[in-house]
C-alpha cells in the first residue's frame, strides 16, 4: 500500500503504475547494498517498540487502573491509524517535493514522534502523580490520559514511519526484481531481530537497575522496567534512523500541481471495491477471518500467561509480573520460530505446489494452537499450588513448558500470515491485468484493520460475559482460524502465475 502512485490517465480504479528512481543513485545495479541494509534496519527499531507494546502494555494499563474488559479498546488506535494514516502518508510521500527527498522527511518526522510517544508512555505514571494522581492501587486518571495520548501518537507515528520506509526501499531497488526481493527479505529479517530484542528486554526483571532514575514513588519495579525498555527503544530507533536519513540520499521530486482538492488515493482505494475480481473478494474474506483469529492472542497473550497460567492478579505480590515476563519470553521464542519459518515459506509453497493449501494448513495449526490454550489453562488451574498463607505459587514446569510450546507453534502460521496474503494480492492483481499491486494491498489492508477493530470492541464484553478471562476471545479465534483454513482450501482460486513474490 505504501508508495503507490497512480497514473493520471483513464482506466478506472486499477491503473498501471510506473516505478521511478528518486534515490539519486541511477540504475538499480549501481546502488550499494549497504544502503538497502541501513534503511531496512529501521524495521528493527520500530519492531523493538512494537514488541514492547504487545508484551507489556496490556498489563500496564491495568496497573494504571483501566479494567481488563476496557483495555482492548485502547488498541483500536492501531487499526484506525492503519486504516487512515498509512494510506494518507503513503500518498503524500509519493508526491512530496521537499529538497530532502520524498521519503526522508516522513521517516525523520515519524521517528521523532515515536520517540516522543514512548517517553510519554513510560513516564505516564510519574506525570500523573506530579499532577495529582494518588499513590497505591487506586485508579490514576491523569496517568491514564497521558498513556492513551502517548499510545495513540505512537501508533500514528509507527504508520508514518513504516510506510515511507518501505517506499524508500522500493525506490532504492529501482524496479529491479532481485533487489526488491532482497530489500523485503532484509526488512523482514530486521523485524524478527527487533521482535527478539523487544521481547527479550521485556522478559528481564531487573533491567531498571541500568536506569536507576526510572524507579520512583509513582513507578514500581514493573513500571520502571517498562520505562527502561522504552528508553532503550528510543535510543535504538534514534541511532538507526539518523544513520539511514543521513547516509542514504534522495533526488528531490518535482511534479505537476495536484489536480482537484481531494485525496485521489482514497477515491481509488474505495472505488476499487466496485470492480474487485472474485479471487480478491475471497482473499479478503479469508484474510478477515484470519485476523479475527490472530488479534485476540496478539492482544492478550502475556495477560493470559500471567492470569490463566500463573494464576496472578494485577497488583498482587509479584506473581502476575512473573507471568508477564514468562509471556514475553514466549513471544521471543515465537519470533525465533517466525524468523526461521519466514525463510522457508517460499520453499514450502513450491514443495506443496499450491499456495492456498499451505495457507489453509497453517490456519488449522493456528486453530489448534488457540484451542490448546484452553487445555493449558485447565491443567494450570487443576494443578495450582498454594503456600501456608494461601498465596498462589508458581505453576509447575510442565505447565510452563506447555504454554511456551504454544507460543512457539504459533510462530509457524504467523510467518505465513505475514507473507502469503500480501503475495496473493499482488499475484491476483497481476493475473487480472491491473498492474497495480499497491492499490490491491490497500484494499487488503482493510480486511486486516476492520477485524482488529471488531475484536477490540467485542473481546472485552466477551471476556466479561464469561467471567473476565481471556479464553472466550481465544475460542472465537480458534473457530475463526478453522473457518479461514476451510475457505482457503475450498474457495480460494489457485493463482495463474507461478511466481510467488513473498514480501
Amino acid at each position: 500500500m505504501e508508495g503507490a502512485s497512480s497514473s493520471s490517465s483513464g482506466g478506472g480504479a486499477f491503473q498501471v503504475q510506473q516505478q521511478k528512481d528518486y534515490s539519486g543513485e541511477g540504475p538499480a545495479g549501481e546502488i550499494p547494498l549497504w544502503k538497502i541494509v541501513v534503511v531496512s534496519a529501521i524495521a528493527c527499531g520500530v519492531q523493538f517498540g512494537w514488541a514492547l507494546q504487545l508484551s507489556l502494555l496490556t498489563p500496564y494499563v491495568q496497573l494504571l487502573g483501566i479494567p481488563h474488559k476496557f483495555s482492548s479498546l485502547i488498541w483500536l488506535c492501531g487499526p484506525i491509524s492503519g486504516l487512515i494514516v498509512q494510506p494518507l502518508v503513503g500518498y503524500y510521500s509519493d508526491n512530496c517535493t521537499s529538497r530532502f527527498g520524498r521519503r526522508r522527511p516522513f521517516i525523520a518526522s515519524g521517528a521523532i514522534l515515536v520517540i516522543f510517544a514512548v517517553i510519554l508512555i513510560g513516564f505516564a505514571a510519574d506525570i500523573g502523580h506530579s499532577t495529582g494522581d494518588p499513590l497505591g492501587k487506586e485508579s490514576k486518571p491523569r496517568a491514564i490520559v497521558m498513556f492513551i495520548v502517548g499510545f495513540w501518537i505512537l501508533d500514528v507515528a509507527n504508520n508514518m514511519l513504516q510506510g515511507p520506509c518501505r517506499a524508500l526501499l522500493a525506490d532504492l531497488s529501482c524496479g529491479d526484481g532481485g533487489k526488491t526481493r532482497l530489500a523485503n527479505a532484509l526488512f523482514s529479517f530486521f523485524m524478527a531481530v527487533g521482535n527478539i530484542g523487544g521481547y527479550a528486554a521485556g522478559a528481564q526483571p531487573t533491567l531498571y537497575k541500568s536506569f536507576p532514575f526510572t524507579h520512583t514513588d509513582a513507578c514500581d519495579v514493573y513500571c520502571a522496567n517498562l520505562k527502561s525498555c522504552f528508553i532503550i527503544s528510543a535510543i535504538l530507533l534514534l541511532v538507526i534512523t539518523t544513520a539511514a536519513v543521513t547516509c542514504v540520499g534522495e533526488i528531490p521530486y518535482t511534479k505537476k500541481k495536484m489536480e482537484g482538492g481531494g485525496v485521489p488515493f482514497f477515491g481509488e482505494l474505495f472505488g476499487a471495491f466496485k470492480n474487485l475480481p472474485r479471487p480478491m473478494l475471497i482473499l479478503l474474506l479469508v484474510t478477515a477471518l484470519n485476523w479475527i483469529a490472530w488479534f485476540p492472542f496478539l492482544l492478550y497473550d502475556t495477560d493470559w500467561m500471567a492470569r490463566e497460567v500463573y494464576g496472578g492478579e494485577v497488583n498482587d505480590s509479584g506473581l502476575y509480573d512473573k507471568g508477564v515476563r514468562a509471556g514475553a519470553l514466549g513471544l521471543m521464542l515465537q519470533s525465533i520460530v517466525l524468523g526461521f519459518m519466514s525463510i522457508g515459506v517460499e520453499l514450502l509453497a513450491r514443495q506443496l505446489g499450491d499456495v492456498k493449501t499451505l495457507w489453509g494448513g497453517v490456519n488449522f495449526i493456528l486453530a489448534i494452537g488457540l484451542a490448546l490454550t484452553v487445555a493449558v489453562t485447565k491443567t494450570a488451574t487443576h494443578s495450582r499450588r498454594f503456600d501456608a498463607q494461601g498465596h498462589t505459587l508458581m505453576p509447575n514446569s510442565n505447565v510452563k513448558a506447555f504454554a511456551l510450546a504454544i507460543f512457539c507453534i504459533l510462530g509457524i502460521p504467523l510467518a505465513v500470515t505475514f507473507s502469503i496474503p500480501f503475495a496473493l494480492a499482488c499475484i491476483y492483481s497481476s493475473d487480472a491485468g491491473s498492474g497495480q499491486a499497491g492499490l490491491s494491498l490497500g484494499v487488503l489492508n482493510l480486511a486486516i484493520v476492520v477485524p482488529q477493530m471488531f475484536v477490540s470492541f467485542l473481546s472485552g464484553p466477551w471476556d466479561a460475559l464469561f467471567g473476565g478471562g481471556n479464553l472466550p476471545a481465544f475460542i472465537v479465534g480458534a473457530i475463526s482460524a478453522a473457518l479461514s483454513g476451510i475457505l482457503a482450501i475450498t474457495l480460494l482460486p489457485k493463482p495463474q502465475s507461478d511466481k510467488l513474490a513473498i514480501p
